[in-house]
This record gives structure tokens, C-alpha cells and sequence, in this order.
């Protein structure tokens, strides 16, 4: 519902007890519903005699709409990332007349950033600037790989005008550090880094003001930069971050600050009893479009290349971003062909890394990562989360194209060659 616009949406959700073994957390753990809905939107459009790009166009949501469960979209590039998946990938007109054994299709989504987790829905962070101009930054912001500890150096070098290399980052550890959502709501670009940016902003204020003082100058005239505070108007004017620090000490008012973010959501939302109000403080949003190549005799999918593109606000780290969206392919693209799990009669058969398949360097496509910028409001410097739209929508992706090859919808993923068998000879019985 946060990607497409309905007036009423109603829906049931099940807990099923199965003697299989319980659940563990994963990263976009939903995607595989999603190909569901996305093949909806093909067979609307084909139901209607248009192609997929328009229904997802007609029906998208834009900036300032409200979903059908209350939740306000205040940034979308939604538009956006379906314009340019489709222009890159020649897509109506592959779609409309497929090669034989052929096959592209589109998936969209939308991704919450910062949900309703009560007190863990928000975060905080403290800074301290040292006697020589360095500065200490305390955040419970995790990294797994994804480069948020680079992430909020940046954005502390961007506020207080030093830079990177003179941030010393203490982060993810309990004992000095205060509460982050840590590595889930898609909380880390929106909530994290914005609770660094508060309190950096509140560390500034004391620079800025001591410099003014000493500088002789208003304080709106003094910026922030190269380790030195200067005039905006008369740039000749200007004293070292760490003389400033200094004054503080010798006045006894070392410059430390701690800041923090929440979000803006309905913390009494709830999924049974209250399922309305902001699901989340944004949203981020994303289309990829996959091409796949079938084997008519094997059944095995190839896929010789996969874009993507994707509304992550304004992206802080570019090349961090893109990064985040190749691994989303191959996490969720090339893993729809091959990734899951086989159970006979309640145990699984292959539990390790032996016979669990997983996607190989050599198992990749090409990839064309495109990202759009939408901005947000909220965001740090207009930033919202990166890269998991395309975990998201990449099963989509390569399950509408099967469709568009075959005709045929998919019933069970992964789409491994022998249930691609089976949809190709089903296809023929019809025939």
C-alpha cells in the first residue's frame, strides 16, 4: 500500500505451526510475497490492453498522498525510477514482443525507514571535540557491511567543517554508547544518522558562537571548514576549530553535545487492533527490471543483465549506495533462480553451505544501478535509506519476466529448472 494508490485495502494475516524448524531473522524477508503482487499488476495490465509500465505509472503514489492505512508520503521518486528502469531496458517494447524464450519484467516497491518500535524506534549520539581539533563521535549505529561507520563520519565531517580522517568513531558498543535502532527499520541513513547530525549541529553552535566572539563578527557569519572557523564575508578572518575548543576548556565549558532523533510515526499504530496512523517516518522507493534467457530443453534461467533503479532521498555515499543495490541483485535477483531451502516430510536437506545453493560471482549479470535523488524533507541532508528496494523487488523482477516468456504465472519460488520445466510443459498441454 506505501507504492500504489488504493481508497480500501483489507487484509488477513495467518501464524502457522508446522513441525518444520522456527524462524530466524533475515534481511527482506518478504520479497518472495511480493512477486505475488507484482505479477497482479501484469496480469492487470494485460487484462486492460497496456502495458505494465503504464498501470505502475497511473497507479503510483507521488509526494503529499496518504496511503489507505494514514500514512503521509512526504518524499517519492517512485515516477522516477520507473521512467528510468524502463527508458535504460528498451522495456515496453521487449515486453510487448518477447523473443522466444525470452523474457523482461518490472518490479516497484516501497521500503519503510524508521517504524514504530517504541522506545528502539529512535536514536541518540554524543560528540566531543578534543584540545586539537578532533572530534569523538559516540553512536549505537551498527555496521554489517552496508558502511554506516563511514556514513555518520561524513555527515559529522559536513557539519563541523573537519574533515574525516579527525573523527574518531566509537560505535556499536553498549557499555559507553546509547540506544540505536541498530541494523533494522531501514533506521540506519534516516534515524542514525540524523541523531549524529543533531548532535553535531549542537556541538557547531558552541564553536560558532566562541568564534564569533573572538573573530569579532556576527555569529550567522561564520562558517565551518578545513579545520578553521572563518567569515563568510571576510574569509581573511578566521581562527583554527582547535584554539576555539581551547577557549572553551579555558573557560571551563568543554564542547560536548549529545543529540537525538525519533521519527515521526504513530507509536499506538498496531498491525491487529490499531492497523492506521505513519507506519513510518519515509519512505524509499525502487524499480528493477530483470532479463532472463530460458533453456527450452533444461529449463535453467540465465539472466544476462539486471537494472535497477532506485528513490534513496539524497544518497550521502554514491558509490556506498551502489555497492548496497549490486548485492541486493544478488541477494534477491539471482538468488530468486537458485536460493531455498528442501524439506522432506519436515527436515530440511540442505542445511549447510555445501548444499544450500547460493548465487556465485560467476552466477551474476550485468547490473545497471541507477540513482534517483527525491530529497527528503526529514532526512539527513535529504537522505533516506539505500539499496534495499532492490532486495525487495528483484524477485518480482525476474518473476514477471518468466511470465512474459512463458505466459505462464509462477507458483512456487525459487524458479529452479525443474518447476520451470513444469510451467513450460504445462504451457504445451494447453496448446
Amino acid at each position: 500500500e506505501e507504492c500504489y494508490r488504493f481508497p480500501n485495502v483489507r487484509y488477513n494475516g495467518y501464524r502457522v505451526f508446522t513441525n518444520k524448524g522456527i524462524r530466524g531473522m533475515y534481511g527482506c524477508h518478504g520479497r518472495a510475497f511480493l512477486a505475488g503482487n507484482e505479477s497482479q499488476m501484469d496480469l492487470m495490465a494485460k487484462e486492460l490492453g497496456i502495458d505494465p509500465v503504464d498501470v505502475r505509472l497511473k497507479n503510483g503514489l507521488k509526494p503529499g498522498e496518504v496511503t489507505a492505512t494514514k500514512s503521509k508520503i512526504t518524499s517519492c521518486g517512485l515516477k522516477e525510477t520507473i521512467l528510468e528502469a524502463s527508458a535504460n531496458t528498451n522495456f515496453k517494447k521487449r515486453w510487448a514482443k518477447p523473443s522466444k524464450g525470452k523474457g523482461i519484467g518490472m518490479g516497484c516497491v516501497a521500503i519503510m525507514c524508521g517504524f514504530p518500535m517504541g522506545f528502539r524506534s529512535g536514536s541518540s549520539a554524543y560528540v566531543k571535540i578534543n584540545d586539537d581539533g578532533q572530534v569523538t563521535l559516540v553512536t549505537g549505529l551498527v555496521d554489517n557491511g552496508q558502511g554506516n561507520e563511514s556514513m555518520v563520519i561524513q555527515v559529522a565531517s559536513e557539519v563541523l567543517g573537519v574533515p574525516m580522517e579527525d573523527i574518531n568513531l566509537v560505535c556499536a558498543d553498549t557499555e559507553v554508547t546509547n540506544l540505536d535502532p541498530g541494523a533494522y527499520s531501514q533506521a540506519a541513513a534516516f534515524v542514525g544518522a540524523n541523531a549524529v547530525r543533531v548532535a553535531c549541529e549542537n556541538a557547531r553552535k558552541r564553536i560558532v558562537a566562541i568564534a564569533a566572539e573572538k573573530l569579532g563578527i556576527k555569529e550567522a557569519d561564520v562558517a565551518l571548514k578545513d579545520r578553521a572557523a572563518y567569515s563568510i564575508q571576510h574569509p581573511d578572518k578566521k581562527m583554527p576549530i582547535s584554539w576555539v575548543v581551547r577557549e572553551a576548556f579555558f573557560r571551563g565549558e568543554p564542547i560536548a553535545a549529545t543529540g537525538s532523533f525519533f521519527p515521526n510515526i504513530d507509536f499506538e499504530r498496531e498491525w491487529v487492533t490499531r492497523p492506521w496512523g505513519q507506519m513510518a517516518g519515509t519512505f524509499s522507493f525502487g524499480t528493477s527490471v530483470a532479463e532472463i534467457e530460458i533453456d527450452q530443453e533444461t529449463g535453467k534461467i540465465k539472466m544476462p543483465k539486471f537494472t535497477s533503479a532506485h528513490d534513496c532521498g539524497r544518497p550521502i555515499n554514491p558509490m556506498a549506495v551502489e555497492g548496497q543495490m549490486e548485492g541486493s541483485i544478488q541477494q534477491a535477483g539471482v538468488a530468486a533462480l537458485i536460493e531455498g531451502n528442501l524439506w522432506d516430510k519436515g527436515h530440511l536437506l540442505n542445511p549447510n553451505l555445501l548444499e544450500y545453493k547460493v548465487p556465485l560471482a560467476c552466477d551474476m549479470p550485468e547490473m545497471d544501478t541507477i540513482i534517483v535523488s527525491s530529497h527528503d524533507p526529514a532526512g539527513p541532508f535529504g537522505a533516506k535509506e539505500g539499496g534495499l528496494t532492490v532486495r525487495m523487488n528483484a524477485y518480482s523482477a525476474v518473476a514477471c519476466a518468466l511470465t512474459n516468456a512463458t505466459g505462464e504465472l509462477f507458483s512456487e519460488l525459487p524458479l529452479t529448472p525443474d518447476k520451470v520445466l513444469t510451467i513450460l510443459e504445462r504451457k504445451k498441454g494447453v496448446k
